[in-house]
């Protein structure tokens, strides 16, 4: 099916610098947040800043508390103790699908998608979810070719890559477009945080090297991106500011050269693959 995309002009970096400047230089502060299991820490005080239209790594081995930092940003866990304001609105407390409206999005590791379903008919839910906050359709509304909503998901579609697969059902993608369909899903939400949860886990090189390139390109437009990731090599490419945690605890936060040059990192994480 030829594509549908509707031509539109995205803000340029000197647009996104200037709306950075007006609402403030930080989308997300993080506060003193503690987080315990069954009287385990798994984060304990973390203080972190986020700054509008910048690329942020989270890294650290496997038990360190990336993940459970990114369920509390989104709502799906509590933090016991500390805050989290995201764009200048405190979060701690609201639904998970609430925080989504206010603006933030998530790609998880493993893909969440409708696999039965075209691609279009995917990231159109998704704009439709946006635009009414819920899956619904109004009476006598149907997801046809001509709908608003598929106009941006084939939009969308075309800015990862797969403007030539709208047709295509979920279900036959690649692990590698699967992923790009869950990010043009996320993008269909026009959020102003996105969050990558390993984004390349699973992706041969050539696969991780194409979603580099897409991330650098929507990065852009301004959007403001975390992304967690075991890969030095997209955390390197990618990431402006780099945040390590060890054991619940951060042990290292600071452009990538510094932290990549850091001991404790060294010792921690990266170890003799830095060398």
């Amino acid at each position: 099916m030829a594509s549908q995309a509707a031509t539109r002009t995205e803000p340029g970096p000197a647009a996104a610098a200037g709306r950075a400047a007006e609402m403030g230089e930080t989308l997300l502060d993080v506060q003193g947040v503690s987080k315990s299991f069954a009287g385990l820490k798994a984060l304990s005080d973390i203080n972190l800043q986020v700054k509008r239209g910048s690329i942020h790594a989270i890294i650290g081995p496997n038990g360190a508390g990336k993940s459970t930092l990114l369920n509390c940003l989104i709502g799906l866990l509590r933090p016991d103790e500390g805050s989290v304001t995201f764009d200048g609105r405190p979060l701690v407390g609201m639904q998970p699908h609430k925080i989504i409206q206010r603006g933030i999005a998530r790609v998880f590791q493993t893909p969440q998608i409708f696999p039965a379903l075209s691609l279009q008919e995917n990231v159109a839910i998704a704009a439709l979810a946006k635009r009414d906050g819920q899956f619904a359709l109004t009476p006598h509304e149907s997801l046809r070719p001509g709908h608003p909503m598929m106009k941006e998901a084939a939009y969308q579609l075309e800015r990862v890559g797969l403007g030539d697969m709208l047709d295509m059902a979920a279900q036959n993608l690649s692990r590698g477009d699967k992923r790009r369909l869950e990010m043009a899903i996320c993008l269909a939400a026009h959020p102003k945080l996105l969050l990558l949860d390993e984004p390349t886990a699973g992706m041969s090189r050539h696969d991780t090297n194409r979603t580099i390139d897409l991330l650098q390109k929507i990065s852009e437009t301004g959007m403001t991106k975390i992304v967690i990731e075991h890969d030095m090599h997209v955390v390197f490419s990618l990431a402006e500011r780099v945040t390590v945690l060890h054991q619940g605890t951060i042990i290292a936060d600071g452009k990538p050269e510094q932290v990549r040059g850091d001991p404790k990192v060294e010792e921690a994480y990266l170890g003799g693959a830095h060398e």
